[in-house]
């Protein structure tokens, strides 16, 4: 075969008729640039398919590999050196790309009127910005580069696809298993036909159709074994062949990903006492599994993750690989058996010379002896590498930034901390205005991680430059650091010369500003502005985090309808730009809405996904948000002390407590809870410094929630009612009418339990029509039970149906109350203590809107007719 021919593909037919006629004009809308994605596992041939479509184009074609070298732009001045007929001409395209009309204006600077097929390997492995910049072009509903354009995307399972969300995408082209007969082709051209039949069967068998597994097994066995006339090895496919195809996929997991990996896989088949049957090789029993990892001092934080990329999956109390071969690659990364290496010698060279790695399915030449694991160890010891000590300063201090916007983006957000962190000591001599803005990505990344120290190292890091940006590091350290009277001066300054502005990274700062001011109307019209000219500018890889510090400052503002809009964009920009971290921070603030609105269901999904996330990068203020969504549902649903037990750590201090930005806007929250569920003690040491806090006058609404939380705890009648009233005149200043009408329905229910009825009706129909009008169902349900209780007319009785939705306990509990037990009877019966009967018999009558067993008595017995 000669060079020219273009590579060869076994059983790939159905898959490249589908790529040619997704690419084909017939199918697409008239001007629009066809996007086609494969998706393919390690060495299933995803490099072969897109060099195969690109020789079989009928125009140009260009195919383009990530890039060695991950800097901003990096992927698309490669596209654009490829494409460019000259140095000059590539350049002036990149300078386009950054513009306003993005990449369209780039590729419409170029050169050529012939359609052409642009193929991008391994596209999520790109730069960030370069990532963004693409992804906005193709969800462009009518790309402005003309229909000559046609796109090749392909990427490896467990990285996410560009346009996944566009409603007109087609589905990914998906590469299976190559069948029996093509198997067996693949196998005949890489071994020159020297295959004995026997050897070739058992080949097949162990291969199960991988062409990297098929082509690497023939490589590593030597010829006589292929042949037939030297003994065979006990397994053809060892571990070792494994390694070396998914070791690529292996080795871009995190290390504590791949460490877990590895422990799962080595206890998949074992027996246990309530796991799977001995001899199932690809499941392991999730407890004991992790109890062993937890043994090892192996992180399990990382299996969220490991799901989410379908590595492993969950099914049952077991873990499964869906890949046999990843299972024993996973298994045996650390170097195949010595059986193995004895048995296997170096295969053959295919004439064509082709290059084999993770992605190809072609034929592989020899790969090259691993280092002595003794050498690397020393050179490790010894230092870098001479080619990175032969860096430049800012060339390493800018590779230490891109390093640290990849953390940022969808890492352990304090290995960012550290890598920007060394970048600003590394260009604090040659480049000062670099090293500021590192610093300042530093305290961004170990603010997120809710460290306190970490922000102040980071600030403290080498002398601040003039202007605005030293006022932010003074303000800055002044609010981490509790002296908010230092800290108004700088900030305001900031929140001025920011707001005087148009750079979207200056207003999101002044914006940021604003919020630790406790100013959350000026954070979010700032926060708007930068939002309005990041898109203006095409600046897609900074709009999920504006809109992150949007949603924040509506939600600070009770503005909840907008901040859950704000998010839910927020969400679909860190989806498309690949930003994992921004996406758990918008799950958690759409959890919060929903918790306000009564959508349970939400409420769990959203923070479940956040909680995915956020605990194993280390993302302390999405976690908390999530958190305290979770507890706000439940409270709205009456379950007090279920929120109490989970706020509780949340307002307490040290490093088992929330983020240091977050505790006390949720201690109202955890007070409201502990009241109610007999935790008055904590409610009452959590409002003393509560008080303290909100003396500092850094959130408008604290007064009015200090003074709700002296009423709840005031032991006389004459003291609530006085406290509820001052909390009333502060929410007339304060802000925030959901807090307002919160405020409202714990008045009116005082003073219903205070056998006042009459009084209790007015504030308890405010508060139903402010709930009403926030569509918070969960809180309009609680206030229209109340205003059952007081007897008022027009209000609703519940439906039988809603017992479905007790706990089993509740509806056991419920169903003895009815036929006329008391509260010792039932805990006889049930083996509880009666002050856990009551316990449940509040929440009962709280989620069924009852006051009395006869109401409960007349529910179950129509519920049962």
């Amino acid at each position: 075969m000669t060079a020219d021919t273009g590579p060869v593909l076994y059983g790939r037919e159905a898959e490249l008729a589908a790529v040619s006629q997704l690419l084909s004009p017939a199918v697409r809308p008239l001007g629009a640039e066809p996007l086609v994605r494969v998706a393919g596992g390690p060495g299933e041939g995803r490099s072969a398919l897109l060099a195969r479509a690109a020789r079989d184009f009928p125009g140009a074609a260009c195919v383009v590999g990530a890039p060695p070298r991950q800097v901003p732009w990096s992927g698309a001045r490669a596209l654009f050196d490829a494409l460019a007929p000259s140095a000059a001409a590539a350049g002036r395209a990149a300078r386009l790309a950054r513009g306003p009309d993005g990449i369209a204006a780039a590729l419409a600077s170029l050169p050529g009127r012939e359609p052409v097929l642009l193929c991008l390997d391994d596209f999520p492995l790109w730069d960030a910005h370069s990532r963004a910049a693409f992804a906005a072009h193709w969800r462009a509903s009518r790309p402005r580069g003309g229909a000559r354009l046609g796109w090749l995307v392909a990427a490896a399972p467990g990285r996410p696809l560009p346009a996944a969300d566009a409603a007109d995408a087609a589905p990914p082209v998906r590469l299976p298993r190559l069948c029996r007969a093509s198997a067996r082709a693949l196998v005949a051209d890489a071994a020159g036909g020297r295959v004995d039949p026997a050897v070739g069967e058992r080949l097949l068998d162990e291969a199960a159709g991988h062409p990297g597994v098929l082509v690497e097994t023939v490589r590593r066995l030597a010829p006589g074994v292929l042949a037939g006339t030297v003994p065979r090895p006990g397994r053809l496919v060892d571990d070792g062949v494994l390694v070396t195809v998914y070791g690529g996929l292996l080795g871009a997991l995190p290390a504590d990903a791949r460490r877990l990996l590895g422990v799962v896989a080595r206890a998949c088949g074992a027996p246990e006492a309530s796991g799977p049957a001995p001899g199932d090789p690809d499941r392991a029993a999730t407890g004991p599994t992790l109890a062993r990892a937890r043994s090892l001092r192996v992180p399990t934080e990382a299996l969220d993750g490991l799901v989410a990329a379908g590595l492993l999956r969950l099914r049952g109390g077991d873990l499964v690989f869906p890949d046999p071969f990843l299972r024993r690659a996973a298994a045996g990364e650390g170097g195949p058996s010595r059986a193995g290496r004895r048995s296997q010698g170096a295969g053959p060279r295919h004439p064509g010379g082709r290059r084999h790695d993770e992605d190809r399915g072609g034929i592989p030449r020899h790969a090259a002896a691993p280092p002595d694991r003794h050498e690397r160890h020393r050179a490790d010891r010894l230092g870098p590498p001479p080619v990175v000590r032969a860096r430049s300063a800012a060339a390493r201090g800018r590779a230490l930034v891109t390093r640290g916007f990849a953390a940022l983006a969808g890492g352990p957000v304090m290995d960012a901390h550290e890598a920007f962190l060394q970048a600003a000591k590394v260009l604090r001599d040659r480049e000062p205005a670099e090293a500021a803005d590192a610093r300042f990505l530093a305290m961004e990344a170990a603010w997120t991680a809710g460290d306190v120290g970490a922000c102040l190292a980071a600030l403290d890091l080498a002398p601040a430059v003039p202007g605005t940006e030293r006022s932010f590091a003074e303000g800055l350290r002044a609010a981490l650091t509790v002296r908010p009277d230092r800290a108004r001066t700088p900030l305001s300054s900031v929140v001025a010369v920011g707001a005087a502005g148009d750079e979207p990274r200056l207003l999101l700062r002044a914006g940021s500003a604003a919020l630790v001011l406790g100013d959350v109307t000026a954070a979010a019209r700032l926060h708007g502005r930068a939002l309005a000219r990041a898109r203006a500018e095409q600046r897609a890889s900074l709009v999920p985090r504006i809109l992150e510090h949007l949603a924040y400052a509506e939600l600070r503002a009770g503005r909840y309808a907008r901040a859950g809009h704000a998010a839910g964009e927020g969400l679909r920009a860190a989806r498309a730009t690949g930003q994992l971290n921004s996406a758990a921070h918008q799950h958690a603030a759409l959890a919060l809405v929903a918790s306000v609105t009564g959508d349970g269901p939400s409420v769990a999904e959203h923070a479940e996904r956040a909680l995915a996330i956020g605990r194993p990068h280390g993302l302390a203020q999405a976690v908390t948000l999530a958190e305290w969504a979770l507890a706000r549902a439940e409270l709205g649903g009456g379950l007090a002390a279920q929120a109490a037990a989970r706020l509780a750590p949340l307002v307490g201090p040290g490093p088992r407590g929330g983020h240091f930005a977050l505790r006390m806007l949720a201690v109202p929250c955890f007070v409201e809870a502990a009241v109610a569920s007999g935790r008055a003690a904590e409610a009452r040491a959590a409002t003393e410094e509560y008080a303290r806090w909100a003396a500092y006058g850094l959130d408008r609404p604290a007064p009015a929630q200090l003074a709700r939380c002296r009423a709840l705890l005031a032991p006389h009648g004459e003291e609530t009612t006085r406290w509820f009233g001052e909390a009333l005149r502060h929410h007339e200043t304060g802000g925030n009418d959901f807090e307002r009408a919160r405020t409202l329905f714990a008045y009116g229910t005082w003073l219903r339990r205070r056998r006042r009825p009459g009084e209790a009706r007015g504030p308890l129909r405010d508060a139903l029509v402010t709930f009403e009008r926030a569509a918070a169902e969960g809180w309009a349900r609680q206030a229209r039970a109340e205003l059952r209780a007081t007897g008022a007319p027009g209000t609703r009785r519940p439906d039988p149906s809603a017992l479905a939705g007790l706990t089993p306990q509740q509806r056991r509990i419920a169903r003895l109350v009815a036929d006329g037990a008391t509260n010792e009877e039932v805990a006889v019966r049930l083996s509880l203590s009666p002050r856990t009967v009551d316990h449940h018999l509040r929440g009962i009558y709280a989620r069924l809107q009852l006051r009395s067993r006869v109401e409960l008595s007349a529910l179950v017995a129509a519920a049962e007719r």
